[in-house]
């Protein structure tokens, strides 16, 4: 037992590493594919975390289980939406990522992204797949909620916030509170946002 957890340790010391050869040595040593850290992080979200893309693809071809998570929700598609690596994040919708799984907060990918600013990654998954955009998370708060009250109002916002109602975010979907994005916005001295949540209920 002790030999195949060194293997498991090489082969995930490896991703984390960015080390390619290191990695298919050990899965041929015998080392199992979707072995896990003691934080249950996979190979390829140990990958995804150094920014070893060369890695995470060679992974992906060997069939690893592309949409588990660590004990804190995080896995390399989730990982790449809430670091703003929109290549991470194209490539695993190309690989087949569950957009349903959600982070720690329980938002999907599109929630930390928009949260956060993430302008083109926000972009891409609008335009390219069929994430929810409606989500409600732990928190009571959907994308275009997260976007104006964490966000500084300012030119990035804007286009989020835009993007996002064009692709069905409901305009008038409220706080917890009972509190719709207009008035979060307006509270905020936000009046470009205002303007154009103002355009989408008319």
């Amino acid at each position: 037992m002790s030999t195949a957890t060194t293997i498991e340790e090489r082969y995930l010391d490896s991703a984390a590493a960015g080390d390619l050869d290191g990695v298919r040595a050990a899965l041929a040593d015998g080392a199992d594919r979707n072995a896990v850290d003691r934080e249950e992080a996979s190979a390829i979200l140990r990958a995804a975390r150094g920014g070893h893309l060369e890695v995470v693809r060679a992974l992906i071809a060997e069939g690893v289980d592309i949409d588990a998570q660590d004990q804190t929700c995080s896995n390399p598609f989730l990982y790449g939406c809430i670091n703003d690596d929109l290549e991470l994040v194209k490539t695993m919708v190309d690989a087949g990522a569950d957009l349903k799984r959600l982070t720690r907060m329980g938002g999907n990918g599109l929630t930390p992204a928009a949260e956060k600013g993430h302008l083109e990654v926000v972009r891409y998954l609008l335009e390219n797949t069929r994430i929810n955009v409606n989500l409600t998370n732990n928190l009571g708060w959907t994308a275009l909620i997260e976007t104006i009250i964490l966000g500084d109002g300012g030119p990035v916002r804007q286009q989020i916030v835009e993007l996002l109602l064009a692709h069905g975010a409901k305009p008038g979907m409220p706080d917890p509170w009972g509190v719709p994005p207009v008035e979060l916005a307006r509270e905020r001295g936000f009046d470009e946002i205002v303007a154009i949540l103002e355009n989408h209920q008319a």
